[in-house]
């Protein structure tokens, strides 16, 4: 099915966005004033596009490379961002705030999707007890990190650029009771040429791209798995996809398509020497 039926949505959405005013470099905007529930609408509207399971990565290919989208899809991806910091911000006061924290982090609004994100992401690598893994840019509400360290065991250490955004995920682990097992950092990718670890992984914001991978390439031995979560098919309307040019110096060896609501696609590969 063409992906062209969603042309005139999509510059609905935009145009939606835009009625709330400006978005900066960061992602803030008045937005910030606006109800959660109100600009969560918006994140389904846009994901009943992102999930269309009808548009093949071709006739995806079609539209979102087209030149008249560009506006368009820069204030979505914008969007997309902001509202996932905003959602793992919130989620993580609230577990600050709460008697029962184990009980908000499961109200995560993606807490599910991370579910069947972490199964394939399991089979890329071999995760248990006696291995380290690194995650860089684990963000406010390190869901990724808790998520691996309960279920497989792993010692976990997360990279985090901001201060103040590692500060609360340290606090929100700790509130969790799992600040033993998970540590975090704040620095950027050139951190982990101070750190032993067993498998390396890069978030999906983790920018800039071409600056993070070429710097993990110039630490990383050719043994080590790293895994990148993208962006494919039309779920790239969310955010801009990794590329060929971003990995250069790196072999894939394997990519596992999101399942469900999922909406990161998770790659594996290998520095080639």
């Amino acid at each position: 099915m063409s992906c062209y039926k969603y042309w005139g949505k999509i510059e609905e959405i935009a145009d939606k966005l835009s009625s709330y005013g400006d978005l900066d470099n960061e992602g803030l905007s008045a937005l910030d004033g606006t109800d959660i529930d109100e600009i969560t609408k918006i994140l389904d509207e846009i994901e009943v596009i992102a999930h269309d399971k009808e548009i093949d990565f071709d006739s995806a290919k079609h539209i979102l490379d087209d030149e008249k989208m560009n506006k368009a899809l820069q204030l979505i991806r914008k969007f997309y961002v902001y509202i996932g910091a905003r959602l793992e911000r919130e989620n993580a006061m609230k577990i600050l705030e709460s008697d029962n924290p184990r009980e908000v982090l499961d109200s995560f609004h993606f807490y599910d999707r991370y579910i069947g994100l972490i199964e394939n992401e399991m089979q890329l690598a071999k995760f248990n007890e006696k291995k380290t893994f690194v995650f860089l840019g684990s963000g406010p509400l390190p869901l990724t990190l808790i998520m691996f360290n309960m279920v497989t065991g792993c010692k976990c250490i997360g990279i985090e650029q901001l201060d103040d955004v590692a500060e609360l995920s340290r606090k929100v682990l700790k509130r969790l009771g799992m600040d033993k097992d998970i540590e975090i950092i704040t620095g950027d990718e050139k951190t982990i040429a101070d750190l032993d670890y067993d498998i390396l992984m890069i978030a999906a914001f983790a920018e800039p791209k071409d600056r993070v991978f070429a710097n993990v390439w110039e630490v990383v031995d050719e043994k080590t798995p790293v895994l990148y979560r993208t962006y494919t098919g039309m779920r790239a309307i969310l955010y801009s996809p990794v590329t060929n040019k971003d990995t250069r110096g790196f072999h894939q060896e394997v990519m596992l398509l999101p399942k469900g609501k999922t909406n990161n696609t998770s790659v594996l590969i290998r520095k080639i020497s």
